[in-house]
This record gives C-alpha cells, sequence and structure tokens, in this order.
C-alpha cells in the first residue's frame, strides 16, 4: 500500500467502487468459505478491522478472511456494504456514512442543518440492520476556542440525542492526534470529549478512543483508559510512530494496554485500524489480532 495513503482519501475510494465490488480475487466465495476454518480466540476481546486500511483487497475476501482469522466485525463501513457484512455473518462494527468528513463536524453551527438530516436518516438505518455504533467527528477548530467548540457540539448533538436514544443506538466521537496526522482537529485529547460527554450526559454519546493517535498527542494511555473507560464506547489501534503494524517494530505495549481495556469490564470492539506495511498484510492482521487476544 502506498506511503502516501490516509484514511480521508481511502474511503473515498471505497465508497467510489463499492458498487462495482465482486470476488475478484479468482477464487469463488464457495470454495473459500468450505476451507475456512476460525482461529481459537480467547474470548476476552471483541475483534474487528477498519475497513480503509484493507481497502485493496474487495469486501467479500476481506470478510472471508475476517473469518478466518476469528473477527466478528469490520469498522466503517456503510449501508452498501451492509449486505456484504450479513452474508458473511459479521457486524458492522462502527457504521459511518452520516458525517461529511473529518475536518466538517459538530463544532461548526454553519453545518448543524446538514449534519442532522444525515443523522437524522442514518441513526434508524442502523437500528434497522442490528447494529449500534455511528462514528460522529467535532471538525477542526478553525479558530474556535474550547468553549465554543463545546457549546456548538452540544447544540447540534442535543438534536440527534432523542432519536439516538430511542433506536438504541450511540453517536460515537473519535479522538484524533492534531500533531501529525489530522493538524488543527478539535476533539485531539481525551478531556475535550470527556468533557462533552458530561455536558451531553447521555449513554447514547460516547468517545471512540485511538490508542494510536492518543498515544501521539497526550501519551500516558493506560492510565488514561482506566480514568476514563465510562466514556469510551470503542477502541483503535495502530503501531507508533507510523501508523503501522503493532508489533515489536513499535513502541506501544499492546497486550498490556489491551489487558487493561478487559480489565475495566469494556464488552465493545477493539479494532485494527494499522496500515499494513508488509508485503502480506493479512500476516499482519493474523498477527495483531493475536497479540490483541489477551
Amino acid at each position: 500500500m502506498s506511503s502516501t495513503l490516509n484514511r480521508r482519501n481511502a474511503l473515498k475510494n471505497i465508497i467510489a467502487e463499492s458498487a462495482a465490488i465482486g470476488v475478484s480475487s479468482g477464487i469463488s466465495t464457495l470454495a473459500m468459505e468450505k476451507h475456512q476454518t476460525n482461529l481459537p480466540l480467547k474470548g476476552n476481546i471483541n475483534h474487528s478491522v477498519c475497513r480503509w486500511c484493507f481497502s485493496d483487497f474487495d469486501l467479500e475476501k476481506l470478510c472471508l478472511e475476517a473469518k478466518k482469522i476469528g473477527l466478528t466485525g469490520i469498522d466503517l463501513v456503510g449501508p452498501k456494504d451492509w449486505p456484504i457484512l450479513k452474508k458473511h455473518g459479521l457486524e458492522s462494527t462502527m457504521c459511518n456514512g452520516a458525517e461529511i468528513n473529518l475536518v466538517d463536524g459538530f463544532n461548526d453551527k454553519k453545518l448543524h442543518e446538514t449534519l442532522i438530516r444525515n443523522y437524522s436518516e442514518m441513526i434508524p438505518l442502523v437500528a434497522k440492520a442490528g447494529y449500534k455504533n455511528l462514528i460522529c467527528f467535532s471538525g477542526n477548530r478553525r479558530g474556535k476556542d474550547d468553549e465554543t467548540g463545546w457549546n456548538n457540539c452540544v447544540e447540534g448533538l442535543k438534536k440527534l440525542i432523542p432519536l439516538a436514544e430511542k433506536h438504541n443506538v450511540v453517536l460515537v466521537m473519535e479522538l484524533l492526534n492534531s500533531k501529525v496526522d489530522h493538524q488543527d482537529y478539535q476533539c485531539d485529547k481525551t478531556a475535550w470529549g470527556v468533557e462533552l460527554c458530561k455536558r451531553l450526559g447521555s449513554e447514547n454519546f460516547k468517545l471512540l478512543y485511538d490508542i494510536y493517535h492518543m498515544q501521539v498527542d497526550e501519551g500516558d494511555v493506560i492510565a488514561t483508559i482506566k480514568n476514563n473507560h465510562k466514556y469510551i464506547a470503542h477502541y483503535h489501534t495502530a503501531g507508533v510512530p507510523g501508523r503501522n503494524e503493532i508489533d515489536e517494530t513499535q513502541e506501544l505495549n499492546y497486550p498490556a494496554i489491551i489487558k487493561a481495556i478487559a480489565e475495566t469490564g469494556f464488552k465493545g470492539f477493539v479494532a485494527q485500524e494499522f496500515i499494513p506495511k508488509n508485503a502480506d498484510k493479512l500476516a499482519s492482521l493474523k498477527k495483531a489480532i493475536s497479540i490483541c487476544d489477551i
């Protein structure tokens, strides 16, 4: 995968190409499923993987390989592709498709009309499909101080919380680093996201704690998770630095981090969101699951 690949462009490509997706590997779905065997995972962690990181595999193949590894879901898949996940008995563990993009979010009141319309349409679809988590973003600061950002997010999200509560859908705002990957993003610290959760005061709004992003921007990962776990609905992984494999080539102790997550009683999903650098991308994914299967 090109080193210039980023999540924003990858998601655009997936959306553009999804209508034409098929089993392009030349191996029939039936034949692949016939030889499918799940790994004997320990069952302490619910594992998933982010679609965009493996966008050079068509979704059918990724589903088949995910099942072999023992995953139960795939992150960042929208309604158009939910039937493919259902076909393979996989869950859309973090739904997307209502957001505008990563930089235009709820901290900008000029965008509220569009966002409220998008999410009002998507929340019932997520519930009808039997899913729970729907991603959202603060958006970039663009000169806004923290208080303005919180107030604007509360104003917009409060119009959606009753609908989310009615349908048992959780709006999940992702924490992204503003130091390296997403400069000027406002929800770039755990404390900022937690304060927003407190102001909204609903179990149907929580955070996506991206371990890679928060290591880059604030560190102290395990203590932060332990102190704030009740506000966290979902986790993402990647190696630091570089956002590649979570193996011995990077600085984070993922077994210790995942153990800390499990000790909080977390029952949601931990999704792999690293960009594979190794030629055998599926081997990297399998190894990452093994590392995180504490």
